[in-house]
């Protein structure tokens, strides 16, 4: 397992955790996390840990499942499902979905981009069709 491996399975790790602190600190300073399937996307210290907060708390069981994981570099794709329950408000740019109580699978493909063992860049595809359906139905 290359270092970048290792580093971006740790920021997996700390975000099951719900660690705020610790997820923005596996970022770069100037680090970027952009969520692909609402077009949003949160710069540095103070807006990373946004994502967090806002899954959490919409799905306090929320897990991601790894399936495979390529290294090229200091590039890290992951091919993942994120799975939880939807048990608390989940804010959108359309607006707020009030909890279902109902369970999500969604495929998701995350692409890292490190710069010394911290992301600079995190490109997260998630299929946000799979996300707001699984909560409608």
């Amino acid at each position: 397992m290359t270092d970048n491996e290792k580093s971006v399975r740790n920021a997996y790790h700390v975000v099951e955790m719900k660690d705020v602190p610790g997820w923005v600190a596996c970022f770069t300073e100037d680090g970027i996390f952009i969520d692909e399937s609402i077009g949003v996307a949160y710069r540095g210290p103070k807006e990373l840990g946004r994502t967090v907060e806002i899954y959490g708390k919409a799905f306090p069981d929320m897990h991601r499942e790894l399936y495979d994981v390529y290294v090229s570099g200091d590039i890290v794709a992951v091919v993942l499902a994120l799975q939880g329950t939807h048990k608390g408000p989940l804010e959108t740019p359309m607006g707020i979905i009030p909890a279902t109580g109902k369970r999500m699978d969604a495929p998701c493909c995350d692409i890292f981009h490190l710069k010394n063992g911290k992301i600079q860049k995190f490109d997260c595809y998630p299929s946000g069709t799979i996300i707001f359906l699984s909560l409608a139905y």
